[in-house]
């Protein structure tokens, strides 16, 4: 079991570290194969012990081996991320189909959040690409009753449609197809639980950084990662927080 852990590890850790590149290639529309990894400063090519996950930063101490430039944190975060969330998914779920749902589904929403706090953007390509093979995995793994992935996915992009309307474009056009794609795998329920959960982290993590003075009242500021937190919690831990509330609040 333990040299399970560990592969799943190293394959979260590259994936992650891929993802990076994904994640800062694709809003521009560069090639994710073409140049090759390079120091953003001095444009120096990496070589392959240059690119080994998490390591080589440690390693390098965080910075490049050429130029010394410091390298960005959120790289060995996003690798470890990965991996930790990989890991998570195989300790909830086993070797069943659905863990290649949880690793997808994770994949999807470590890359938006990378695309949303570099640029503000979850661009069209990473939703479409994901989409693709989510529906026919859904309609293997079918939920109960059929259609309620479905109707997640309906009910969850015309949530929050109707919110930019209502707000005059105060929700953006990808965070609204975002979560059309996250009730495909959520179903009705889990989608009301993730927009939910997001509200109140986006509004509890502004106001402290609107205190810290790192934001403006009125600036718009990136709202993926929030709903990409809200989902994962609400995928892995649905059942405990429904659990909780009726025991908290109803009981």
């Amino acid at each position: 079991m333990l040299l399970i852990y560990l592969y799943i590890t190293i394959l979260g850790l590259i994936l992650g570290s891929f993802y990076n590149v994904v994640g800062l290639r694709v809003p521009l529309k560069k090639s994710i194969v073409s140049p090759p990894s390079h120091c953003p400063d001095c444009k120096k090519q990496l070589r392959a012990y240059e690119l080994i996950p998490f390591i080589s930063y440690v390693f390098q101490k965080g910075k490049c081996r050429h130029c010394h430039t410091r390298i960005s944190w959120t790289y060995p975060f996003f690798e470890v991320l990965t991996a930790g969330l990989f890991i998570l998914a195989f300790f909830h779920i086993g070797f069943q189909l659905e863990l290649l749902m949880a690793w997808i589904f994770v994949s999807l929403l470590i890359i938006i959040t990378i695309t949303d706090v570099h640029y503000q953007l979850i661009p069209n390509r990473i939703l479409l690409f994901f989409l693709i093979l989510i529906v026919p995995l859904r309609l293997m793994i079918q939920t109960d009753p059929w259609y309620d992935a479905f109707l997640g996915g309906i009910v969850g992009f015309g949530l929050l449609f109707l919110i930019a309307l209502l707000s005059k474009g105060g929700m953006g056009g990808g965070d609204i197809k975002l979560f059309g794609v996250i009730g495909l795998v959520l179903g009705l329920q889990g989608t009301l639980i993730t927009l939910f959960l997001a509200t109140l982290l986006g509004a509890f993590i502004g106001c402290i950084l609107m205190l810290f003075g790192k934001v403006k009242k009125g600036v718009p500021f990136a709202f993926g990662p929030f709903i990409a937190a809200a989902a994962i919690i609400t995928y892995f831990y649905q059942d405990g927080l429904i659990e909780w509330y009726m025991t908290t609040f109803l009981l």
